[in-house]
């Protein structure tokens, strides 16, 4: 997150790291309660999908052996405002986790972006993939269009983010210019937000001269904000506020196991955080507004991507 802002509150590294750093209480060792809480929410959050495409391993990760992987992070439009439909993903980013290298990549995948739905036959805006076949096709579209491994996923929805900020205590973010939205101004500069504020910052466009990619550079810092907290003492203290947010609004295919692995042997990896923006244009067809990433865009992508994950 070059911003170090991450995306729209419902963002999804919440997912990984709020659902990974809530088991990191495992490791500082808060006693067999807090184990047995954490794996309880853990468990209620796993749901698994059922690919219609090979995945692109020969071999599954070895998370023993500290192979870096691949999590697609979804924030999904349901669960505010009264929605409760399937929803679209209204913020996608691709993490890349590499211990060697102590570093995780986020790229973020503007929600508009135009490429082949993978099991729908059609081409369309890439946060639909979800809309028609949920995570699972959200994972075979987004791995052939960057032409990497999806090893995992994490989907939080919009009301996740919101008690998950309220959770942790609420988070600070900068904010390059004014703006009111929702009712709630907001400062040039620092600011404190609580869930409610939290979303209305997300969710800010139309007054932004970057359209959608300000919203998601808002994004971006929220989670950053929140991750922040839970690798603090204040977040850890609070452990059983995050995981009631986190099991009723999140859900991945990483078991707990796999998420006690990666606590333990990859922890370094999320303290180096940097954030790619893939870049598009904006294009009409059939009175719709798409967005198209150029093939030497997004051969800059596929390439950083490639590169973090050894292949």
């Amino acid at each position: 997150m070059r911003d170090h802002s991450l995306s729209t509150g419902k963002k999804i590294i919440l997912g990984i790291v709020g659902l990974i750093l809530a088991i990191t209480l495992v490791v500082v060792g808060l006693g067999a309660k807090v184990y047995f809480d954490v794996r309880g929410s853990a468990d209620q959050t796993y749901e698994s999908v059922k690919r219609n495409n090979p995945a692109k391993r020969e071999q599954a990760v070895d998370l023993e052996e500290q192979d870096p992987f691949s999590v697609l992070l979804l924030g999904i439009d349901t669960g505010d405002l009264g929605r409760t439909e399937q929803g679209r993903s209204d913020t996608m980013m691709v993490a890349t986790v590499n211990p060697k290298e102590k570093k995780t990549t986020i790229v973020s995948i503007a929600r508009d972006t135009y490429v082949p739905i993978v099991g729908h036959g059609t081409d369309d805006k890439i946060n639909h993939a979800y809309a028609f076949g949920g995570a699972a096709m959200s994972m075979d579209t987004v791995e052939s269009y960057l032409d990497i491994p999806i090893d995992h996923y994490v989907a939080i929805n919009m009301k996740g983010l919101k008690e998950l900020v309220d959770a942790v205590g609420g988070v600070e973010v900068s904010n390059s210019g004014e703006f009111t939205q929702s009712g709630y101004t907001f400062k040039h500069g620092l600011n404190t937000l609580d869930g409610d504020r939290a979303l209305a910052f997300s969710r800010m466009r139309k007054e932004d001269p970057r359209g959608d990619y300000g919203r998601q550079e808002r994004q971006r810092a929220i989670v950053v904000g929140v991750v922040k907290k839970l690798l603090s003492m204040d977040g850890i203290t609070k452990y059983q506020e995050v995981l009631e947010a986190m099991e009723s609004n999140v859900t991945t295919d990483m078991h707990f196991a796999d998420m006690k692995k990666i606590v333990l042997n990859y922890r370094d990896a999320f303290t180096n955080v940097k954030t790619e923006q893939m870049q598009g244009e904006g294009f009409m067809q059939d009175n719709i507004s798409y967005q198209r990433v150029s093939e030497d865009e997004l051969q800059r992508v596929q390439d950083i991507l490639k590169g973090e994950l050894d292949l």
